[in-house]
């Protein structure tokens, strides 16, 4: 089995993409305590990658969880600046007890597709769920429409985390092939076979005003 540090160099080589200090952000981290235990769980991307408080403290284990579930490699940063990193985000993670962990732990989206004209859909677990690019920019709207078709709710992030993940979903779509009935269907159209659900009358959150 290879070490962290030998699995690192083995996806560099395969020209892994490596983030700059600038890039590699996290939307946040959640410490869970309960039942003996802390477990941590990252927040990046959409993906949200369990650490125990072990793999947090070891750069090399870090970086590789990060590589194998968001497929993008953390900066290398000198030891000490690791450790210190690594301080300041254990001393300002979120900290929710373990009963209350979020039911969709785990959640990431297989792949965003665009139709064009504002069209998209969202594969997930072999299910494709159709968004316009209106709903699919409404936190709310993502979440329900999730829920209906896919039997899964998403966490629930801050406005500006989700917008910052949706925009990178948005910029790494993938295109699909034009099809000849494209240009007749409208957003109306495109959305019909997804009902509404009761309780999710307000498409617009308080917390996405804000």
């Amino acid at each position: 089995m290879l070490t962290d540090s030998q699995y690192i160099l083995e996806r560099m080589s395969q020209g892994c993409v490596t983030l700059s200090d600038d890039e590699f952000v996290i939307d946040r981290l959640v410490k869970y305590f309960g039942n003996g235990r802390i477990r941590w769980h990252v927040e990046f991307r959409g993906h949200r990658i369990e650490l125990t408080t072990g793999q947090l403290k070891k750069q090399p284990t870090f970086r590789r969880k990060i590589l194998e579930q968001a497929g993008v490699l953390p900066p290398q940063r000198a030891g000490t600046d690791y450790r210190r990193w690594a301080l300041d985000l254990r001393k300002n993670a979120i900290e929710l007890p373990w009963r209350d962990r979020p039911v969709d732990v785990g959640f990431a989206i297989d792949r965003l597709t665009s139709h064009g004209d504002g069209r998209w859909t969202v594969e997930y677990q072999g299910k494709a769920i159709k968004f316009t690019t209106t709903k699919l920019r409404r936190q709310v709207s993502f979440r329900k429409r999730m829920l209906a078709k896919a039997k899964v709710l998403p966490p629930e992030l801050a406005p500006a985390a989700y917008r910052k993940w949706m925009d990178w979903l948005i910029q790494n779509a993938t295109e699909a092939a034009p099809q000849a009935d494209d240009a007749l269907m409208t957003e109306k159209s495109w959305l019909d076979d997804l009902p509404e659900l009761a309780g999710w009358q307000n498409e617009t959150s308080p917390r996405e005003t804000s």
